[in-house]
């Protein structure tokens, strides 16, 4: 059965999604919504007949699943209503760090599945897993960039302008306060925090670095503590390293795109709920 998926956000994911889309035989493209429809109205790989102009509309499409790769905004004005008809793949998680909307999400998600893609969180499945089991103790996402890739918010916006030639540690803390931040930066976070549901989006830590001379890569670094004891130092710790090749300025790294594709292709046959994929 070939699976039909619909598009918001027409950026550069969202591009790439499309181009992808088009060029396979097992998913078809129902319909793309860009905040400019005036720009899809240009392009050849897109039919008039697939332009959304206005996201409420999207039900008359029968899109089996829907990729939100726009902006947290979508999720929260019209994630639950979208779990009423589809599937929908968050590719902005950093709107879950809102509780109650986390909440209504996974209420919503009762007859259609809730996917959160892994992105560069790497070791997903196995901290879930852990978290199931209740044997994860604890989780920090420590991402470094080049200060031009990262779009800030408020206070954490004004110091990374300050950045001139030295490392610097932006935030250090909990997941929860750092997504209305950094909303377009850290949905690895996002989706560490919910992948590790024991302890969620204020247990679990996230760290953001610039780096002024790291103008090639994105790292992400991911250290889980599980069973034993952590005060003694001798507890499970496992800490992987994530090198992903990205220009300077660049908020996504290119890795990035072929790891959401695989993510888009898994968000099917779950069922109900909250899947990550």
């Amino acid at each position: 059965m070939v699976r039909r998926v619909g598009i918001i956000g027409y950026g550069h994911l969202g591009q790439y999604l499309v181009q992808q889309i088009n060029s396979r035989s097992d998913v078809e493209l129902a319909f793309v919504w860009n905040r400019t429809v005036s720009a899809l109205k240009e392009l050849d790989q897109i039919r008039p007949e697939q332009i959304l102009e206005d996201v409420s509309d999207f039900e008359k499409y029968r899109a089996d699943l829907v990729v939100e790769v726009a902006h947290p905004s979508i999720t929260q004005q019209y994630g639950p209503d979208i779990l009423q008809k589809a599937d929908y793949m968050i590719g902005s998680p950093t709107a879950l760090a809102d509780a109650d909307l986390e909440a209504g999400l996974r209420s919503a998600a009762t007859n259609h599945g809730l996917y959160i893609p892994s992105g560069a969180f790497w070791g997903g499945d196995d901290i879930k897993n852990m978290a199931d089991r209740a044997t994860l103790q604890a989780l920090k996402v420590t991402m470094t960039k080049h200060p031009s890739s990262f779009k800030l918010n408020g206070h954490l916006k004004v110091k990374n302008d300050q950045v001139k030639d030295t490392r610097t540690v932006l935030y250090d803390g909990p997941v929860r306060e750092l997504c209305p931040l950094a909303p377009n930066n850290v949905n690895t976070m996002a989706a560490a925090a919910l992948a590790a549901h024991n302890l969620g989006f204020d247990k679990v830590q996230g760290s953001i670095v610039a780096d002024p001379e790291l103008r090639d890569w994105h790292i992400v670094e991911v250290e889980v503590w599980g069973p034993g004891d952590m005060a003694a130092g001798s507890a499970f710790h496992c800490k992987t390293v994530r090198s992903n090749p990205a220009t300077a300025g660049h908020v996504t790294g290119s890795a990035t795109y072929a790891s959401f594709l695989s993510s888009m292709l898994a968000a099917n046959g779950k069922g109900a709920g909250v899947h990550l994929c």
